[in-house]
């Protein structure tokens, strides 16, 4: 909070975009900036007033994107930056807000600086990534640790040029920056935030916003995967010694210049204390981040150990996450979907044809219901959900769930069982669930295209697209736009709400829960069934005697018990005190 006006972005819905399956405008099957911008009204409309687009930078594409070779340039099929500048000044015309990805734990390996650094140790970016000497083993080079990379295999990649290793987390064209060195993050602070800045952008989504400080003395990791050769090293370059200095000075040395810069960070494996220190307003290193407690629920090690969570872990993975707000400066995020996730519908809810409409209505109410600045992302406003269970391995893209199938052939010499095994896990959480392309309407290729699509339509395209929805008062997406109002309508219980209470922890069928206005007392008591069968309503006892109106619900006539998958809220008077208490 500035003074008693909240920061812009606290109360501002923010919605996602992944520029290569949102809108193709020139029909070569990719999305593009211009098919962004020719979709603004219908952004508005729905109520967004922040945009975040995902990485449009200029890239070789090995992870969609997120191998930068030039933060100062488009990716040519996006568009250009005429295109970006069009976007900007379109997107502030409306009045929304706009933030890019800020990825600067890594570059591609054809970004300049690294092209640079891997030539020779004595050039000027000879120290600009995260160089190690071999380490040699019955006269045979190897890695200079067993560090596991996030996708697989050895964290390090040798290249011959130097006789040197260097560290990439993620796949082996994604060197680390070596963030050691403070010219490279004068460089990082100039090409990829303040050029960025200076075009008007309103923030940034930092992606592996806890990665950039390493130990680094390069210890080996204990074993904890029996048997592999390399070995998850989490606790050696997770929340590092150093990021809470280097975040203070990216603020100092370049935030402040721009006012009230929004920066929401992406925050895996970190206990509540430690994000404490990332997003308290006095520290002001980020102003949010994004929980991952309830969307890795359900997910293993690996993609093929996916199990279905149960509903009281699903509680208490949100309540984590509100009750971060108790007796403190922070502030948190609402979310379910992204880029990196299975859909909500098909995770958390029912994608069953019956309950589908149902329950994406249900999940609407849920969080447009929980404080935090709510994220939704593209094509869950219609209801999108996972892809069938018949897709093929063909019809995936992700190098994350490629390599992980290919992990499983190979170890299980292409057995079918497994391999089977393998595809049900990345139909439930590989990414490319939230990358097919929005479903825009009926027509072929959903509207999304009038070429061919960089990756399969969802064959459920004809029954779920805007266009119907549009039209149809009591579909999902008008029902989306119905609760995003309604946010706006009640802000300061709904967005600033307080004092979060889950009142049903133990109950398999029904999630409620309870908040209270920060002045006036007012209480918000939500069910949210996630059942195909009639539930009982579970009223707090003490709230049973107070005076309720009903605020929302899925079903037009809300009846004693509720139906499958239905959600409803009420608003409930502060209670009488009793005298002499």
């Amino acid at each position: 909070m500035t003074g008693s006006k909240p920061n812009w972005w606290k109360a501002s819905t923010c919605y996602q975009i992944w520029p290569a399956s949102y809108k193709d405008s020139n029909n070569d099957g990719i999305g593009d900036i211009p098919g962004i911008i020719s979709t603004l009204p219908y952004l508005k409309d729905l109520g967004i007033g922040t945009i975040w687009l995902s990485p449009m930078y200029d890239s070789p594409q090995k992870d969609m994107g997120y191998d930068i070779s030039n933060y100062e340039a488009i990716y040519p099929p996006y568009g250009t930056m005429d295109d970006m500048d069009e976007l900007i000044k379109k997107t502030h015309d409306l009045g929304m807000k706009l933030i890019l990805d800020l990825v600067i734990n890594h570059t591609s390996d054809q970004h300049d600086w690294f092209l640079q650094s891997r030539k020779d140790k004595t050039n000027k970016y000879a120290d600009w990534y995260m160089w190690k000497d071999p380490k040699i083993v019955d006269g045979q080079r190897q890695p200079p640790n067993n560090w596991r990379s996030i996708f697989g295999g050895s964290a390090w990649e040798y290249a011959p040029e130097r006789d040197q290793y260097y560290l990439h987390l993620f796949v082996p064209e994604q060197p680390d920056l070596n963030w050691e060195n403070a010219e490279t993050r004068r460089a990082i602070y100039k090409s990829a935030i303040e050029f960025w800045l200076e075009k008007g952008i309103d923030g940034f989504r930092v992606d592996t916003a806890n990665l950039y400080s390493k130990v680094t003395s390069f210890p080996d990791a204990p074993e904890t995967l029996h048997g592999e050769a390399y070995q998850p090293a989490t606790e050696y370059y997770v929340n590092g010694p150093r990021m809470h200095e280097w975040l203070q000075e990216q603020r100092e040395a370049v935030l402040d210049k721009y006012g009230d810069v929004f920066m929401v960070g992406e925050l895996p494996g970190t206990d509540a204390a430690e994000v404490l220190k990332y997003v308290s307003a006095e520290a002001r290193e980020y102003s949010c981040v994004f929980d991952f407690d309830v969307v890795m629920l359900g997910t293993g090690s690996k993609k093929h150990h996916v199990y279905r969570h149960a509903l009281p872990e699903f509680k208490e993975a949100i309540r984590k996450c509100q009750d971060l707000l108790r007796g403190t400066d922070a502030w948190i995020t609402v979310f379910l979907e992204n880029h990196d996730q299975g859909r909500s519908l098909s995770r958390f809810a029912t994608d069953k044809d019956e309950f589908r409409e149902q329950a994406a209505k249900m999940l609407a109410v849920l969080l447009c219901s929980l404080t935090g600045t709510l994220f939704i992302y593209q094509g869950q406003e219609i209801g999108m959900f996972n892809h069938p269970e018949h897709w093929g391995i063909e019809d995936l893209r992700d190098i994350d769930s490629l390599n992980a199938y290919h992990d499983v052939k190979d170890r299980h010499e292409g057995d079918e069982l497994w391999l089977k095994k393998a595809m049900k896990g990345l139909q439930a959480v590989g990414r490319d669930n939230a990358r097919l392309p929005v479903q825009w309407d009926s027509t072929k290729h959903a509207g999304f295209t009038g070429g061919e699509p960089w990756i399969r339509v969802h064959d459920d395209y004809a029954k779920t697209n805007v266009a119907d929805q549009l039209k149809n008062p009591s579909s999902v997406l008008n029902f989306w736009k119905k609760m995003i109002q309604l946010r706006k309508d009640h802000e300061d219980l709904l967005v600033f709400g307080h004092d979060f209470e889950v009142w049903d922890y133990h109950d398999q069928d029904v999630f409620t829960f309870t908040k209270k206005h920060p002045s006036s007392g007012q209480t918000l008591l939500v069910f949210c069934s996630f059942s195909d069968d009639t539930q009982p309503l579970h009223w707090p006892t003490k709230l049973k005697t107070t005076t309720s109106q009903l605020l929302i619900s899925t079903v037009d006539h809300p009846q004693k018990y509720l139906t499958p998958w239905e959600a409803r809220a009420y608003l409930i008077a502060e209670p009488p005190a009793v005298n002499g208490a």
